[in-house]
């Protein structure tokens, strides 16, 4: 599976990505911004580990710009009473902040889990200093529900986040 933008391209993960995401991803900067699953400093165990674990997944996307995996993407779905929802979460290489990458994958990311899992609801978590990203997710299209007070704990700071959301029917 894979989805063309006029920015960059969705595609699964790969071995060979191996390198690239060690590159991008071992940033202060993306891991003050995600939760602590995503580690500092990023080894190449690190992507070794997360590469095996995605082999063959639907659910998260490598974001490939110029030939290289310099993000990624993807959706949580969420179970039991809340099966029909899903937690989109994405992260892209700092060199490429700005050019409006993350919006357009987040959009197409949204359109895919609407069609290809039956979504009817997808949310982001953004933590309180994070107004880049709230930006990436109003101009996809989600709307901010609510402020979850002093809900996180990152980087020894007690925050809050913030909760974005699109329903299949906006």
């Amino acid at each position: 599976m894979e989805i063309t933008l006029s920015k960059a391209r969705l595609r699964p993960w790969r071995q060979s990505d191996e390198e690239s995401l060690v590159r991008h991803a071992n940033n202060r900067n993306i891991w003050r911004n995600h939760r602590d699953l995503f580690p500092h400093p990023y080894t190449i165990a690190d992507a070794r580990g997360w590469l095996a674990h995605v082999q063959g997944a639907e659910w998260t996307l490598a974001i490939e710009v110029d030939g290289e995996a310099v993000g990624g993407i993807g959706l949580h779905r969420q179970d039991d009473v809340h099966r029909r929802s899903a937690e989109i979460g994405y992260w892209l290489g700092e060199a490429y902040w700005g050019r409006g990458i993350a919006t357009e994958a987040v959009r197409a990311m949204t359109a895919y889990g609407f069609e290809r899992f039956d979504l009817i609801r997808i949310y982001a978590l953004i933590f309180e200093w994070n107004a880049a990203s709230m930006r990436v997710v109003e101009k996809a299209g989600y709307q901010f529900e609510g402020r979850r007070r002093k809900a996180v704990i990152k980087d020894g700071q007690i925050i809050d986040d913030l909760l974005y959301a699109i329903v299949r029917e906006d």
